[in-house]
């Protein structure tokens, strides 16, 4: 199965699981399947982090610097040579009596058994995964005995359900967006495997990917016992099947009018819509494990109907030979398959790096202990907070923190008040959901408390000589908490990120926006920066996120995280019209020969713009006396006001293969770094001013765009 992930906007391009776990800002490869725990977060876009594997997960991950300051802080004794402690890390470990809580030891514990420092993985090679196929009845890929005569969708279904495996859709348990203090069944499209639809409809113009693809699916079904040949003719198959499933999905850029998407009915209601399986049945098997039971009269969200009346035709249709009910097995046991192949020896591992390379240019090779160490941080990210906090996060930030988002938020109100395209009404009630935004900065407080930290992953049981059962047991952990929501109301100080978490984001449902300690750091944020560089950095991830709330998708919400309309027509209409501008001025920008998608990116290139300009306000009216704030910095010719803008190119400064540029282009909701801060910069008449752009030239066009 899949879980849908809690709705948020994120400033740097990742995508985020729940809770449980933590993204890292960078490109992902899938857009609607995988396994484990998925939410929903607000652009209602597929590409959910869950949806990678984890050997994905790990190396688009670990790219990152917050992955040595983690290392360091957390298994590393410190040493005056930075370098050296890097090549000794994997002999340097962290006493026991260093980790405070039973959860620590439980990261300890997990990190051994990824490190695999005594060989017990690459001992097993594929059996691991060969008696967990056991458990779905065999795969007829690997076993010339498997008989499909006795399979049944329905109960495979049920299984991938109890390990937390994918299937052809995602679902869990989220907050209602039109009731958002109770939880409730969601239920969307999803079953791919590959970054896009694009993937497989656009044959010509992905055949690498799709070579990649079938060449890591044959390498891994002969790893596993089957025949090169037969492995390959079945594998392809499969993606003929997925192939038709993303003939039946909908592209993400249709798919941003959250009021248009939200379908509220019951579970006979959507047995009627689609009923390729029982689906009572199929939910009360998945909610026995927290004692909870379903009926016909079960509230859910479905946010994708036709794609589920579609699928239910493509279904039926399969189930009626057993040639294709075949390939409905071989699909879904694939799905559950390459969801945990980074778990097993390094054959399984090095499998993969072909698809990767023709994905991201990149076959992600790194060092064990960085892999380890990113993987850790997805399966028990507030562990690790704990000992990141304790280590690294000064916590004279948050109060600094917490003056300039109001600062920023003074700001961006007063702006509200100049508007002249929105009527008085609407203006008044954006004012309101602009005050009543709540923030969360740093980390939860809980993770600083052994019991409570204990209690949180109490359920989780972690064995050092265990990596692969490890992930077996994380996925139904994962399962079990995200389920339990539906028997309790929604928990607005909830965290979606970890604290080491170099990144930020808004949730509409909660109305609320949050800053995790991993990015009130550099480059972003350091206390003894000049407030230019701080508000220029950290200043405007803040605005961004205030602006989330407004943009096309967050300006659905009212100010308790209700989806419900409060605008007044004219307003919607001028807005409309007004993002337009953003769409036409985007699509004009270029990567690799490729457009941008200026609806896709819409609602990020809002809070770009939006964020950037509410933070320089809220510089140029904030009040400081020291000298760092006054005197120019040494060496540079620049006045503070320049400095801002100079903060905030310099964070978007990366490298990308041209295959990575060119992958975010297709799938990611964020405009490719270069152009975020090109086309937010031209759009700022202070900026051209300050950096003397003549009028009409690219950084000063005659045309700017400008919403808030």
């Amino acid at each position: 199965m899949q879980i849908m992930s809690v709705k948020m906007t994120r400033y740097k391009q990742a995508d985020f699981v729940d809770e449980d776990t933590s993204s890292i800002g960078t490109i992902q490869l899938n857009e609607t399947s995988g396994s484990g725990i998925q939410v929903r977060y607000k652009t209602r876009g597929n590409s959910l982090w869950k949806s990678l594997s984890k050997l994905e997960k790990i190396l688009l991950s670990t790219c990152f610097t917050l992955t040595f300051c983690l290392l360091l802080v957390i298994f590393v004794p410190r040493t005056k040579d930075i370098d050296s402690t890097f090549l000794n890390v994997q002999n340097r470990e962290k006493p026991d009596q260093y980790f405070t809580s039973e959860a620590e030891k439980k990261a300890k514990f997990y990190y051994e058994s990824c490190m695999d420092e005594d060989g017990i993985v690459e001992k097993l090679g594929a059996e691991p995964m060969k008696k967990f196929i056991k458990n779905f009845g065999g795969w007829n890929i690997t076993d010339s005995d498997y008989d499909i005569s006795s399979w049944t969708l329905e109960e495979h279904l049920k299984i991938q359900n109890r390990y937390n495996m994918n299937g052809f859709f995602t679902w869990g348990v989220a907050e209602d967006d039109k009731n958002s203090s109770r939880n409730i069944i969601s239920i969307d499209q999803g079953g791919l495997n590959l970054p896009t639809r694009d993937h497989y409809l656009n044959k010509t113009g992905h055949e690498k990917v799709l070579k990649a693809y079938l060449d890591y699916m044959t390498k891994v079904a002969v790893l596993l016992g089957a025949n090169e040949n037969e492995a390959k003719r079945q594998m392809q198959e499969i993606i003929d099947f997925e192939t038709e499933i993303a003939q039946i999905t909908a592209p993400l850029d249709e798919r941003r009018n959250d009021e248009k998407l939200y379908n509220a009915m019951t579970l006979r209601e959507l047995q009627i819509k689609a009923g390729f399986i029982d689906w009572v049945d199929h939910f009360s098997d998945a909610f026995s494990i927290v004692n909870r039971t379903i009926t016909n009269d079960e509230p859910v969200v479905v946010y994708a109907p036709e794609f589920f009346q579609n699928l239910s035709t493509l279904i039926i249709m399969y189930k009626k030979t057993s040639e294709k009910r075949t390939i409905l097995a071989n699909y879904l046991v694939w799905q559950a398959v390459r969801s945990l192949t980074s778990c097993l020896s390094k054959p399984f591992r090095e499998a993969y790096k072909g698809l990767r390379k023709a994905l991201v240019g990149s076959e992600g090779s790194e060092e064990p202990w960085r892999y380890c160490v990113s993987d850790t941080h997805n399966v028990l990210g507030f562990a690790i907070g704990a000992m990141f906090v304790r280590g690294v996060f000064h916590g004279e930030s948050k109060p600094a923190a917490e003056l300039m988002i109001n600062q920023i938020r003074e700001a961006f109100i007063k702006n509200l008040k100049t508007l002249d395209w929105m009527d008085k009404n609407t203006s008044k009630l954006a004012e309101e959901k602009a005050n009543a935004i709540t923030d969360m900065i740093g980390f939860p407080d809980y993770i600083l408390n052994k019991t409570k930290l204990d209690e949180r992953y109490f359920d989780l049981k972690i064995n050092k000589t265990e990596y692969f059962d490890n992930n077996i047991r994380v996925n139904i952990y994962n399962l079990k908490k995200n389920l339990e929501k539906l028997n309790e109301p929604v928990n607005k100080t909830t965290w979606g990120m970890t604290p080491p978490t170099v990144n930020a984001y808004y949730a509409p449902t909660k109305n609320q926006i949050v800053f995790p300690a991993g990015i009130l750091q550099l480059p972003f944020y350091d206390l003894n920066y000049p407030r230019s560089l701080n508000f220029g950095g950290m200043g405007v991830v803040m605005g961004h996120e205030l602006t989330h709330s407004l943009d096309d998708q967050g300006r659905e919400y009212d100010k308790f995280g209700n989806l419900k309309r409060w605008w007044e027509n004219k307003s919607i209409d001028d807005f409309n019209n007004k993002t337009k501008c953003f769409i036409e001025q985007y699509e004009k920008y270029q990567i690799n020969g490729k457009k941008l998608n200026g609806k896709r990116t819409l609602g990020e290139n809002i809070a770009d713009n939006g964020g950037l300009k509410a933070a320089y306000h809220a510089f140029l009216n904030s009040k400081s006396d020291n000298e760092a704030d006054i005197l120019p910095l040494p060496g540079l010719n620049m006045t503070h006001k320049q400095l801002f803008f100079i903060a905030f190119a310099q964070v978007w400064c990366t490298t990308l293969t041209s295959e990575a540029a060119t992958l975010q282009v297709e799938k990611d909701n964020h405009t490719p770094p270069k152009y975020r801060v090109i086309g937010t910069l031209s759009n700022f008449d202070e900026f051209s001013r300050e950096f003397n752009c003549k009028l009409g030239t690219n950084m000063n066009p005659q045309k700017k765009c400008e919403v808030w």
